[in-house]
């Protein structure tokens, strides 16, 4: 399959979640009329999204999954979903971090992408709670050697969460005793009323202080987060400078975020993410 078709598949899907979260509830033979596309291709789509607990299949078509807002799923769980969305994603946010800069990475599965196409910026001093997103640069230092220009890491204690965040007083107290350039900020969910949203009451604090420490606050969120509510909202959208997110996100729900951001990336489409060297004078992470 090639990289348009896989794209355009998940296009679909994103279409056809919309649709169900929208009316509660959708028919096959509806999407099929709707998408122009065969009854077989809905059903794959419905498989995948049922697969992913996107949604519930039911006879003859598919209706929303209801998650308690607290519901926290783990690490391993959210890593193998919209994994394109996430390559995209992190490649794109990459070419927003300039050589010497002070940035922060949250916990979640798209920084721990991101971090993944930082390893070759040098002489970055970079700020996680994340133990996944440590492990990226400390392993790359293992490999390769404590190389000339290699990144300077600042892991933040705290009691880890089913995400692998570390969080709680010993993470607040450390971070917000810092001051970075750029935030780069995993989130359970996204949306216009509840602004950025997590399951994790401890995590809710940290990732405040994360945006109050903070420069620039940019947003990585594949679309499947628009319109996810989680217990405890953590910062308007109004607080965010950049989201960017994957292609897979409705025409409505991008001019909803412009209505809100002072800039929108739709990573794997057509324009600039912006220029690296926007998010701050500062190269260092200093006390407060």
């Amino acid at each position: 399959m090639s990289e348009n078709q896989h794209l355009l598949a998940e296009q679909r899907r994103a279409l056809i979640l919309d649709e169900v979260r929208r009316r509660g509830g959708v028919r096959v033979n509806e999407l099929t009329r709707k998408l122009n596309v065969s009854d077989m291709t809905i059903r794959r789509d419905l498989d995948a999204l049922a697969r992913q607990g996107m949604l519930a299949k039911v006879h003859g078509g598919a209706v929303p999954v209801v998650e308690a807002s607290t519901h926290e799923p783990g690490f391993e769980a959210k890593s193998g979903l919209e994994l394109t969305a996430k390559e995209d994603i992190a490649r794109a946010a990459a070419e927003l971090v300039a050589p010497g800069r002070a940035i922060a990475l949250s916990g979640g599965t798209t920084t721990f992408a991101l971090a993944q196409h930082l390893l070759d910026v040098p002489d970055l001093t970079v700020v996680t709670n994340s133990v996944r997103v440590a492990d990226v640069f400390h392993s790359a230092q293992r490999t390769s050697g404590q190389r000339q220009g290699a990144a300077t890491v600042v892991l933040t204690g705290g009691v880890r969460t089913p995400s692998d965040s570390l969080v709680g007083p010993v993470a607040d107290q450390a971070i917000a005793s810092l001051h970075f350039d750029v935030l780069f900020l995993g989130v359970h969910g996204i949306s216009v009323e509840a602004g950025l949203s997590t399951p994790n009451l401890a995590e809710a604090e940290t990732n405040r202080r994360l945006v109050q420490s903070a420069r620039r606050v940019v947003v990585v969120a594949d679309h499947t987060k628009w319109g996810t509510v989680g217990l405890s909202s953590f910062a308007a959208l109004e607080q965010v400078d950049t989201l960017v997110t994957d292609a897979g996100l409705p025409a409505e729900a991008r001019a909803e975020v412009s209505d809100h951001l002072r800039q929108l990336v739709i990573a794997g489409e057509p324009g600039e993410p912006g220029e690296p060297g926007e998010s701050g004078e500062s190269g260092e992470a200093t006390g407060a």
